[in-house]
C-alpha cells in the first residue's frame, strides 16, 4: 500500500472559520444525483470525496453537527460551519462515523476530485450530461466491482471489519 500522508489537501466553509485537512487522497469519489441530496445542496447533485475520519485534520474551528434526515429513513449527521452554514462534510449510517463524506466543493483545489462514479442518476436533472468513461449507475453500486482493492482495504480497516 502506498504512503497516504505524503499528500495533504486543505478545504473549508466560505467564511474561513472552519478549515479541515485531509491527509492523503479519498478512498473514492462519489457524484450522487438523488433528489435528497438536489434538495440538500440546491444544486443538481452532491460530489462527496469518501476518507477515513481520522485522515480528517480540523485545522480551523470545529463545525457543528447537525442530525439531518435521509432518504433512508436512518439519516446522516452533517458537519456544518457555525457561522455561515456551509455543509463540510457528512456520516451516513452505513459507515457511521469511520467514513467522512468530504463536499468536494469546500476543498481549496476542488478539481483535483472529479467523480470515480455517478449515483442514482435515473433522478439526475435531464441537462446533467455525464461525461463518457466514467461509471454511472441508476442507483447505487457493489463498492467490490468498482473501488480500487487498495481504497476496499482502506475501508475495511476504518470500519474495523477483520
Amino acid at each position: 500500500m502506498s504512503d497516504m500522508r505524503e499528500e495533504l489537501f486543505e478545504g473549508g466553509c466560505d467564511c474561513r472559520l472552519v478549515r479541515y485537512r485531509m491527509r492523503g487522497r479519498p478512498m473514492f469519489v462519489n457524484c450522487c444525483h438523488c433528489r435528497w441530496c438536489q434538495r440538500e445542496t440546491g444544486s443538481a447533485f452532491a460530489l462527496n470525496a469518501l476518507i477515513e475520519a481520522g485522515r480528517l485534520e480540523h485545522t480551523g474551528a470545529l463545525p457543528e453537527i447537525v442530525d439531518t434526515p435521509s432518504e433512508s429513513g436512518q439519516g446522516q449527521m452533517i458537519a456544518r460551519c457555525p457561522r455561515c452554514r456551509i455543509a463540510i462534510w457528512s456520516n451516513y449510517a452505513g459507515a457511521g462515523a469511520a467514513v467522512r463524506f468530504v463536499r468536494v466543493g469546500t476543498l481549496d483545489e476542488p478539481d483535483r476530485f472529479p467523480p470515480d462514479i455517478h449515483i442514482f442518476t435515473e433522478s439526475k436533472q435531464p441537462w446533467v450530461v455525464l461525461p463518457a468513461g466514467t461509471p454511472a449507475m441508476p442507483q447505487y453500486y457493489d463498492l467490490a466491482q468498482y473501488w480500487p482493492a487498495e481504497s476496499l482495504e482502506r475501508r475495511r480497516l476504518a470500519l474495523g471489519a477483520t
